[in-house]
């Protein structure tokens, strides 16, 4: 099937266009930045920013070996944000734990219709949920968010963390079955029908 005239270039096209010419890949850091930052944030909090310019530096200097048919831009650009949150994973430790004991100091205050995303993820994060993912192990954590706050599918989290698509599902299960555990049977990331069905 061949693109219309008029249509945007792909991720893919994109890429292959910037080995030749470097600015051919600005229109990638447009189209991502935003979900890859918000993936950032609720991992690493205010390092996000500094992380985000990492993952398109790397990005670029790997724009080479890059194969749209192992993985799409998107889960790519993760991968490699989930990557250095690993250099960083210290800092998502600290970070879970003080929402944590935050929460248990000051409770949180319901939220009203006007309250904007990102505070009602911030909302989400405290207490027993951000305790819960800072016990989680670091694989079984990636897989987990990679899934929740990265919207991707098994196969693109099995791409993205180089293993089998069943060492996914065995990670999302222990962390799955180890959050509920935490949170006294109720667990924010229960599967639905459709990733069931995977």
């Amino acid at each position: 099937m061949r693109a219309l005239p008029n249509a945007a270039p792909s991720d893919a096209e994109l890429i292959a266009r910037s080995l030749d010419d470097p600015e051919a890949f600005a229109p990638l850091f447009d189209r991502h930045a935003a979900t890859v930052h918000r993936y950032l944030g609720r991992r690493v909090g205010e390092l996000a920013d500094d992380l985000l310019s990492e993952t398109f530096l790397i990005a670029f200097r790997r724009r080479a070996a890059y194969r749209a048919d192992h993985v799409e831009v998107r889960p790519w650009l993760l991968g490699i944000a989930t990557n250095l949150v690993h250099v960083h994973g210290r800092t998502e430790q600290r970070r879970y734990r003080a929402l944590a004991r935050e929460a248990g100091r000051h409770p949180g205050t319901a939220a009203g219709p006007d309250d904007s995303a990102d505070r009602l993820d911030a909302e989400a994060l405290r207490g027993p949920l951000a305790a819960a993912l800072a016990k989680l192990k670091a694989p079984d954590r990636d897989a987990l968010l990679l899934l929740a706050w990265g919207q991707l599918g098994y196969e693109e989290i099995a791409a993205v963390l180089d293993v089998p698509v069943g060492t996914v599902r065995s990670r999302l299960h222990r962390a799955r079955r180890q959050t509920r555990a935490a949170l006294g049977d109720v667990s924010p990331f229960a599967p639905t029908s459709e990733e069931e069905d995977r």
